[in-house]
């Protein structure tokens, strides 16, 4: 995409500074481009759970220039490079960093329940990051979890424990992510 030597020369600069760890930017960013196929055209509010590096926060934050984004980490320093980050590819204005840890976020009444989507990339185990994520949603919001390869999704989600958590498999398939909605 055009803006992605900006995006690349901001990612450069998290890297420098120990944000991320990542061997090849430019598929970090191809990855998490993957992300966009599962979001709904008309996400209007979307959260990233353990933000740290920006991965796939700012990248998602870049594209999606009719959403409002947070990204959320415990660590401030992380949540201070994003910041800046943010500022630098001058968008700012509809992102906003929130530092806590997420279960305690989760119970701000101005994030519990208000996000279309609740996005997350190496955050936990799975349940946990569901767990997590679901209280964000607002009615109809989804859940887009980075998956790695080769993963068996029966034993990864079972369906009995992802229901209750509120939640369920979305039935269309996504390269490399899962999409979860509330029930």
């Amino acid at each position: 995409m055009t803006e992605d030597t900006e995006l690349l020369a901001v990612l450069e600069s998290l890297r420098e500074r120990g944000a991320l760890g990542e061997v090849s930017l430019p598929a970090a960013v191809a990855h998490a481009d993957l992300f966009l196929a599962a979001i709904p055209s008309d996400c209007a509010r979307l959260l990233d759970l353990g933000s740290g590096g920006g991965l796939p926060g700012l990248v998602l934050a870049s594209r999606l220039t009719n959403t409002f984004v947070v990204l959320t980490d415990r660590r401030e320093r992380r949540m201070d490079l994003l910041r800046l980050a943010s500022a630098r590819l001058r968008i700012d204005a509809r992102v906003s960093v929130r530092t806590g840890d997420v279960v305690n976020l989760a119970r701000d009444p101005d994030l519990r329940g208000t996000f279309d989507v609740v996005t997350a990339r190496a955050f936990g185990e799975p349940l946990w990051t569901l767990s997590c994520a679901a209280p964000f949603l607002a009615s109809g919001g989804v859940v887009v979890i980075s998956e790695p390869p080769l993963v068996d999704e029966a034993t990864r989600w079972p369906a009995d424990e992802v229901a209750k958590l509120g939640l369920k498999a979305s039935e269309q398939q996504f390269a490399h992510v899962k999409r979860f909605e509330l029930l």
